[in-house]
This record gives C-alpha cells, structure tokens and sequence, in this order.
C-alpha cells in the first residue's frame, strides 16, 4: 500500500528533490564547496632556556634535554591558551592588519622536544601575518609568562618553513549537497502521505472493506 500511494504521487515526492537539487547543482558545476575550509599552516620548532639566566645551574647534557623538554611542553599549553592568541592578534594590529579573533584557529601539540603549531584562517593574506606574528611572539614573549625564564625569551629554533596551503571544507560541507536531497526525498515522501491522508476518494477493494463495507462487485479498468 505504501508503493501505491507513492507510485499514485510520484509527483509530489519529486518536487522537494527537484528543488533541492536546483540548490545543490551550482556547487557540482562549479566543483566547489558551499563552505570553504579556509586557509592553514604549520610548522615545528624546539626551545630552550637560556642557561645564563639559571644562577648556580649544577647539570649535564642530559638536564639541558630535559629541560628543553619541559619549556616546549609549558610552551605548548601557552599556544593553546587565549593570552597567545591575543598577543597574535595585536602584533598583527601593530602591523595595520585586524584579525578576527573568532574565526582564528591555533592548534598545538609536541612530541618531547619538538612543537607543532597549526594556524588556520579564513584569509590566505591574513594568515601570512598571522604565521609571522606567532612565529615573533614565540621568540619574543614566552618570558612575560614563565617566570622560570628568568625575564629572559626562550630560545626558539623553527624547524620548518610554513606554507599557507588551502585547507579542505569539513566533513559536514563536503556532505551537505547530499544531506539537502536526503531532507528534500524525505519532505516528497511526507507530502504524498499527507495528500492521501486528505484525499476522501476510496481507489482500491481495501479501502471500501476497512470501513466495514461488503464489496458486492468491481468494475474493471479495463
């Protein structure tokens, strides 16, 4: 029965699709998401204190490592924290360049040593200034944060050049076409239940039986 009743109005289940699918086309010509992914970079550093500014320092190669190891993983928890992205976004205003700190991404992680910082931006331009004002405040500032610096800027080493590269679009983006025509299918399907719902016209011997009515003869179509 539910076969007939879609088959009886294929038209209504197919205008939603259609509609939808007028929306969506665009974007398949075109070759191009409806969201972009922005733009990102990244890159990887190591840092370390300067050992001047330890007074009576009593270590081996081994506790410079160490030691290494603990500034990148305080310097880690500081990229991730809003205080950096604020210290990005006025160097950056500095320079004449306003960023939206809504829309900036920072991402960082570290593997003993050694950092890694991802920057993601709407803006290709203004992640350029962006990566510059990180890669300064890195340098620059870690001292007015960590007094184990000794007021003193960590010693930071880039291990990359980054490139801004265009980032793919989500998951959810790169669905959406798909997700429109699922929505489109499934508002035909509730349009046609809904039209036999409110359509009083009795078609078939099962629906003249279910009111409790004997059935004495049919006509056929033919």
């Amino acid at each position: 029965m539910i076969l007939r009743v879609l088959l009886r109005r294929w038209w209504l289940v197919a205008i939603p699709v259609v509609v939808a699918a007028a929306l969506v086309l665009p974007d398949f010509l075109n070759g191009q998401p409806a969201v972009s992914g922005g733009y990102s970079a990244t890159f990887r550093y190591s840092a370390a204190q300067v050992l001047e500014a330890i007074p009576n320092r009593d270590g081996d190669y081994q506790d410079v490592w160490l030691a290494s190891e603990y500034t990148v993983n305080a310097m880690t928890d500081w990229v991730r924290s809003s205080s950096f992205a604020d210290e990005i976004t006025r160097l950056a205003a500095a320079q004449g360049v306003t960023v939206d700190a809504a829309a900036l991404g920072v991402a960082a992680d570290n593997r003993r040593s050694v950092g890694q910082i991802t920057l993601s931006y709407p803006d290709a331009d203004g992640l350029e200034t962006i990566l510059a004002a990180a890669m300064d405040v890195l340098k620059t500032r870690a001292q007015d944060y960590f007094p184990q610096l000794g007021q003193q800027p960590a010693l930071v080493t880039f291990l990359d050049s980054p490139r801004v590269a265009a980032a793919p679009p989500p998951v959810a983006n790169r669905l959406a076409p798909f997700i429109r025509l699922g929505i489109g299918l499934l508002a035909g399907i509730g349009l046609a239940f809904l039209a036999e719902y409110l359509d009083p016209n009795l078609r078939r011997r099962e629906q003249v039986e279910a009111l409790g009515l004997p059935v004495i003869a049919s006509i056929p179509r033919e």
